[in-house]
Parts: structure tokens; sequence; C-alpha cells
């Protein structure tokens, strides 16, 4: 059944909101505050760099244990590991099918564009300090092999994955916990039962966290413009434009007619209802900081729970569309910009490879650039300081990167939830066109579910 949730004070009766209520809203004014401080008072706005690490973090704080408690609860509600380990393989083939097509695109358009072309840049005259400690995080991965990689997915201890917030090692202890619950049979019920309840008190911690959200949005922008300032741009602008059309392209024309062939919804009324979610990721440029919200919602959408809750998290790691793009696109640019010629075989090989290194880039800020860095350690094609070209307009990228990546994660737990029949397109529908009105569990008000049309909301998903 669709839940139609109660405050402490009984059904809320729908109320139109007024504008400057709505977090997007305060985000966006926030974010517009804080460049205007970071360009006018450069100096201020590097000092509010606190508030955006630290919403940051306090969003971080709670990912592990939601992440656990939803595929628990989401592998539990299947009723059998077969079904869930269908859902598995079918969401990686979705992932690397996604993220190759971005990693081409990406790998094309920097090839056609040229945006490095005619800088002529010597890499022996690059003073390497300003990236030394991604140089040394490079080199501490660059030598892991794939046995390692499958060693390190085993946390050292239980609580040890969610005390270093690693969401991989997370997702197999809660995927082992789901199997080991679902073998009690009964027994479990009582576990599964308070696990949920556990979950809606991490979500209840989020929507406490989410009203600092143009804050730490204000933070974040502030310290990036004051730092770094819109002079960094100079000659690098045109490898900002072309990389930002292409995410476009890539979401409105690729992600648009991928989801109306399978799905028949719109790409731009599901972006209207996360916009939220999307105006937060370009304050804090990281997708991490929305993740129980996007749960929630997809969930209200119409998308089984176990799908989403095996299909978000998992894509979090593994489907980061706009990252890849990124990737071959720096790889390129970088490239032109130090007159460095690429053969064809070469291209392959950079594609190959980014197709294991960027399946390892978290959605938080810094990890790309970090990516990119061992990539190139790893190709010994360019030389690996060549990355201090774009060192400086990096956390401008990665707005791009993250909403992209944000975006992408949404449309493959959709088309999932079609491909596996657990998702209901009516419902989705109603929502997206605004029939039904839902509401993120992390909204102040506390209301998940307003309809024009309740009768229809009530019916089983």
């Amino acid at each position: 059944m669709v839940p139609i949730h109660e405050n402490a004070w009984g059904p809320m009766a729908a109320q139109k909101k007024s504008w400057l209520s709505h977090l997007y809203i305060q985000v966006l004014i926030a974010i517009g505050i804080g460049v205007a401080l970071g360009y006018f008072a450069p100096d201020i706005g590097q000092k509010m760099k606190p508030l955006g690490d630290g919403f940051i973090k306090l969003i971080k704080m709670v990912i592990a244990p939601i992440i656990f408690c939803t595929v628990v609860s989401g592998i539990a509600h299947m009723g059998d590991m077969k079904s869930a380990g269908r859902l598995g393989v079918k969401s990686l083939f979705y992932f690397f099918c996604a993220t190759t097509l971005a990693l081409i695109i990406g790998l094309i358009v920097g090839t056609a564009g040229g945006a490095g072309n005619g800088m002529n840049i010597d890499v022996s005259s690059i003073d390497p300090s300003a990236v030394d400690s991604y140089l040394s995080a490079a080199s501490a991965t660059k030598s892991e092999s794939f046995t390692e990689f499958l060693l390190n997915l085993i946390p050292k201890t239980f609580v040890g994955a969610f005390a270093e917030g690693n969401l991989l090692q997370v997702l197999v202890i809660a995927i082992l916990f789901a199997w080991a619950m679902l073998s009690l049979g009964a027994k479990g019920k009582p576990i599964l039962q308070g696990i949920d309840l556990v979950a809606q008190v991490f979500f209840k911690i989020i929507a406490i966290i989410m009203k600092l959200a143009p804050l730490g949005a204000f933070g974040a922008m502030a310290f990036t413009i004051g730092a770094y300032g819109v002079e960094t741009l100079g000659n690098l602008l045109y490898f900002m434009v072309l990389f930002y059309v292409t995410c476009l392209a890539f979401v409105f024309v690729g992600l648009a007619l991928l989801l109306k062939v399978t799905t028949g919804l719109s790409i731009w009324q599901l972006i209207k209802y996360i916009r939220e979610e999307i105006f937060i990721v370009l304050g804090t440029c990281s997708s991490e900081t929305v993740l129980p919200r996007i749960l929630d919602k997809l969930e209200k959408l119409g998308v089984h729970k176990q799908v989403v809750g095996m299909v978000i998290p998992t894509g979090y790691s593994f489907n980061l569309d706009g990252s890849s793009i990124y990737f071959t696109m720096a790889v390129v640019f970088l490239a032109q910009a130090t007159n460095t010629p690429l053969t064809w075989e070469q291209e392959v090989a950079i594609l190959l490879t980014m197709l294991f290194t960027s399946k390892g880039a978290a959605a938080v800020v810094g990890s790309a650039f970090i990516v990119l860095t061992g990539t190139l350690s790893t190709l010994d094609i360019i030389p690996v300081v060549a990355v201090t070209i774009v060192l400086g307009i990096d956390r401008f990228m990665a707005e791009a990167r993250a909403i992209t990546n944000l975006i992408g994660n949404c449309v493959g737990t959709l088309v999932i939830g079609r491909w596996e029949k657990a998702i209901d397109l009516v419902h989705a529908k109603k929502v997206l066109s605004g029939a039904i009105e839902v509401h993120a569990a992390s909204d102040p008000e506390d209301v998940i579910l307003e309809s024009h049309a309740l009768d229809a909301a009530s019916k089983k998903v």
C-alpha cells in the first residue's frame, strides 16, 4: 500500500506553501549569497568552508546505517536471495552499459572539441606541489590488483565498514545479514520490523540535518569562489562549457530517450520532481548529500522498495555517468594541452582502463580528481603532473559531475524497475504530472503524501 503518514497533529490538510518555504528556493538563495561573498570578500568566503564540510559530514554520518537498513529491508521483502541475485546482475549490466556509453561520449567529444589545442604547456615547468596529496593518494591505490579489490570488500570488523563509511563493505554486510535473516523464516520477521523502525529513526535524523542544507550550500559555494575565483577559468572556460554541454546532452537526449522508450516517463518531469535534491547537490558538489532523500522519493514515485534499496546504493559506486564523461574528456584535454599525441590504440587503452578505475570514484568532492590522477599514473601516456592544469577548475566541474551522476542513477532505477516489472507506472505518471503530490520524508512538515485522488493513491503499488 502507498502509505499516507500523519504528523503529531493528525492528517494534514493540503496547504499551499509560500515560495520561500521550499527547500530548493532556500538553497538557491544561499548559493547566490555564497557566490557574492566569495567574489567580493574572498578571504571571508574561504573561511566559510567548515559550513559546507560540516554539512557533508553530518549527511555521511547516517548514510551507512540507512544503506544497511534499506538494503536489508529490500532483500527481505523479496522473499529469497535468487530474486536479489537476479536484480543485482541486471543492475550491474545496466551500470556497465551506461558508464561505457558515457566514457565513449566523453572520448569522442573531447577529441572533436579540441579544447586543449594551442595551449602548448610544457609539463617540465609545472610545479607538482599543488597536487602532491593527490599523487600520494593515487600511488596508494595504483598497485591494487583485482584480487585485492575483492578482499577489500570484506571489512576488518562488522562495525568497521560503518565507522569508515565504506559503502561497498556496508553493502556486503547488508546482503549477508539479509540472507541470514531470510533463512530464519518467520523468526526473522520481528528483526525486519525492528530494522524498518530503525530506518525511520535515521530518516528523522536526516529531516533535522536537511534544515541546514542552505547553510551548507552557502559555505561550500563561498569557499569555492573565494578560493579559486572566477578568474581561474581563463583558457579553461571552453573546456568547462564543453563538459557542461556534453552532460546536458547526455541527460536530455540519451537518458531522456532511454527513459521515454522504457517507461514512457518524461525526463523533464523527473528533474522537476527531484529539483530540491539537484539544488542541494549544486551547492555541495556531492550527490551523497541527497542519497537518503532519493531513496525515499523514488520509492514514493512507485518503484518497489527492494529495487530502490539495491540499485541506488550500488549505483553510487558503479554508475557515475557524469564522472565517466569527465574522465575521458579530461584525459584527452590534458593530452591536447601538453601536445601529447594519442593513437587509436592508446585511446582504446584509456577507455578500457577507465571502465575499471571509474568504478572506484565515490560521489564526493575530490575523489574524481584522485581517480583521474591514478588513471594517468596507470596509463603512463600523459605525464601525471599535467593534472595540475585542471586542478583549479575541478571544483567547478564537480557540480556537473554530481548532478549528472544523480540523474543517471534515478533514471537507472526507473529503467531497472520497469525491467523487473517492479514499478507502478500509472502512479509514477500521476506523481510526475502533479496529480499526486509527494514530499520527501525529510521535509520539515513531514508530509508524505497529498493526493488529489486519495482512493487511487491507496491502491497497491
